[in-house]
C-alpha cells in the first residue's frame, strides 16, 4: 500500500509554515515533507509533528539563493564551503525533526561535465 506525504510548503498555503502540519493532520495525512523549513525553528516543527502525530519524511537542503537563480550547490564550482554548510544545517534540522531524508539540490555542473 502506498503511503503518501503532504508537502507542506505548496499545500496548505493559508496557514503559516509550522501550523500546515496540523492542517495536513486534519486531512488524514500521516506525513509531511517540505522543500525549504529553514526559516521556522527546528524545534517548533517538531513540537507540531509531535502534537500531531505525523513525521517529516524528506525536506531539501538549500538550494542557494533561489531570488539569484540558483537550483542547487553540489555541482557548481567554487561553492564546496556553501554547499557543506547547506547540509551542516539541513543535518542540524533533521536531527531535531527526526527526519530521515534529505534531498540534495545538484543543479547544473558549471564546468561542462560532472
Amino acid at each position: 500500500m502506498p503511503r503518501f506525504a503532504a508537502n507542506i510548503s505548496t499545500m496548505f498555503g493559508e496557514h503559516e509554515f509550522a501550523a500546515r502540519i496540523a492542517a495536513a493532520a486534519a486531512c488524514g495525512f500521516e506525513a509531511v515533507e517540505c522543500q525549504l523549513p529553514f526559516e521556522t525553528d527546528p524545534s517548533d516543527l517538531k513540537a507540531q509533528l509531535d502534537a500531531h502525530g505525523i513525521e517529516l519524511v524528506l525536506m531539501n537542503a538549500s538550494p542557494g539563493d533561489l531570488t539569484a537563480g540558483d537550483r542547487g550547490l553540489a555541482a557548481v564550482d567554487g561553492r564546496h564551503e556553501e554547499f557543506i554548510a547547506s547540509i551542516v544545517e539541513a543535518s542540524q534540522y533533521a536531527d531535531v525533526t527526526g527526519c530521515q531524508r534529505i534531498h540534495v539540490m545538484a543543479a547544473c555542473p558549471t564546468d561542462g561535465g560532472a
